[in-house]
């Protein structure tokens, strides 16, 4: 199979692809629920057909080699303009997310200036358009004036200038009553508001999260009620929220504690029409790897479902402190990424959100507790679901399904904002624009900072091989990424 977008010399990034056909892969498609052995065809940038194999045509074909799935969508990122370019920019971040296979991405407001006026929607966008990157970006407003938990932004101001929601990320929203209010008027405006579950008067000083790891190593204790406590909190309003304003939308991001899911999970069965995401990292790094192991989460849990000890059982092979592994909130023990699977498997969790949180080597390269927060992760959360799916954790159409169709049907349950992420087609669906990534499970890369776009090169996965090598990936019907050995398979 050729891997050129045309039969010519390929376009350039931002190009429409021509020409582009991929004969008996294995396709998955989220929006039917459909998988198996396929081909598909691209012509002037739109899907022209999708021909579903059987009988012999199939034979040989498994989910094992090169998959077509529909592009990917986050809706959790950090791109850091405006104000902190030196750690990534709309371009950069563009780049590192079409070579992992998003073609779609929304921002956080936590830029500097922060993103509580239409003009810094507008410099975010203009960012974009300069790329020359076909990646769709969205935004979301602050909740708050510069984020500071005082008084609401220019909420209306914001939704009409096209922001996805509203959001104080890299904190919580700051009060109740904020919390509250902010739920109202967004929800009169049919947007969202996003919220980073944390209470965080329980935080103030903490480095890991508490527990044995963060003890043995002298590390100050990040409790698990301080993201129970947040989402308790969260639920409570939102649900005093809806009986004023039915359309009131509340999304809690990057959750990962088994008891702030549970608590979730109940609100959902109760009727409220809450969402919440997972992140890669919280489903498969745990708070041993701070320590020196490098074990996915599920190999670090015992035959009795209890957290193995890695001083014990010979599993610290890295240097301790990676401050590439610091991060909120934390890394947690094996318990909880397992109870994030969980939810993601029984429907809990919507969607999975890489929260790419890029930084400078000046920020994370001090001591641990001083470091930034933050792991830069778009480029490698498909290679993390897909060890999930190697280890006959979570289907791999499960795990397509976590990284397109769920996040889209999420942004689809925001009324103001139905017709904006979910615009490009989750699904292989003829005759709509080309929207798609081509990888190969069978093919692994090396995780280097030469390999990765993004500015931010704090990853705890420098130096391990990853499975799903991204070959191609088109956006609304243009070249967004193709990799560089086009004659690997």
């Amino acid at each position: 199979m050729s891997l050129r977008a045309d039969s010519h010399a390929g376009p350039k990034v931002g190009e429409k692809v021509e020409r582009f056909e991929v004969e008996k892969a294995w396709l998955v498609d989220p929006a039917s629920g459909r998988e198996g052995p396929g081909e598909i065809v691209v012509s002037d940038g739109v899907l022209e057909s999708v021909v579903w194999l059987e009988g012999e045509e199939a034979l040989g074909v498994t989910d094992a080699g090169v998959v077509v799935a529909p592009g990917f969508l986050d809706l959790h990122a950090h791109f850091r303009e405006p104000g902190f370019e030196d750690a990534e920019t709309v371009a950069t971040g563009s780049a590192a997310a079409a070579h992992g296979g998003y073609t779609s991405v929304a921002l956080m407001p936590n830029t500097e200036p922060a993103v509580d006026e239409p003009g810094v929607l507008e410099r975010i966008r203009s960012a974009a358009r300069s790329s020359g990157s076909p990646v769709e970006i969205f935004a979301y407003g602050a909740v708050s004036v510069d984020r500071a938990g005082e008084q609401l932004s220019a909420m209306g101001e914001l939704a009409d200038a096209g922001v996805l929601g509203y959001s104080d990320d890299g904190a919580p929203v700051r009060t109740s009553k904020l919390l509250r209010s902010a739920l109202l008027y967004a929800g009169m405006l049919g947007l969202p508001v996003v919220d980073h579950a944390e209470d965080a008067a329980m935080t103030a000083g903490a480095e890991a999260a508490e527990g044995y790891v963060a003890s043995v190593m002298g590390l100050a204790g990040w409790p698990e009620a301080a993201e129970v406590n947040a989402v308790s909190r969260d639920l409570a309003v939102f649900a005093d929220a809806l009986r004023d304003e039915p359309r009131a939308r509340l999304h809690l991001t990057h959750v990962s504690t088994a008891a702030g899911l549970d608590l979730v999970r109940r609100a959902k069965a109760a009727g409220l029409p809450v969402t919440c995401d997972v992140t890669p990292h919280h489903l498969a790094f745990t708070d041993e790897w701070i320590a020196g192991a490098r074990r996915w989460s599920w190999e670090a849990l015992g035959a009795d479902g209890k957290p193995r000890d890695p001083w014990a059982d010979g599993s610290l092979v890295a240097a301790p402190y990676n401050t590439a592994l610091r991060v909120n909130p934390p890394l947690r023990d094996p318990t909880d990424p397992a109870a994030c699977l969980a939810a993601l498997l029984d429907g809990t969790a919507d969607a999975v959100a890489t929260d790419h949180a890029p930084h400078t080597v000046v920020d994370k390269e001090v001591e641990f507790g001083r470091a930034a927060n933050g792991i830069s992760g778009i480029e490698t959360a498909l290679g993390v679901l897909l060890a999930l799916v190697d280890a006959g954790k979570l289907p791999l159409a499960s795990a397509v399904a976590a990284l397109t169709s769920g996040p889209a049907r999420v942004a689809g349950n925001w009324p103001g904002v139905a017709a904006a992420p979910a615009a490009r087609s989750r699904g292989l669906v003829e005759g709509a624009s080309a929207d798609l990534v081509v990888f190969d499970r069978a093919d692994r890369w090396l995780v280097t900072e030469g390999a990765l776009r993004s500015k931010g090169k704090n990853s705890p996965l420098l130096g391990r091989e990853l499975s799903g090598r991204v070959l191609l990936t088109i956006a609304g019907g243009r070249l967004a990424y193709e990799d560089p050995d086009p004659d690997r398979t």
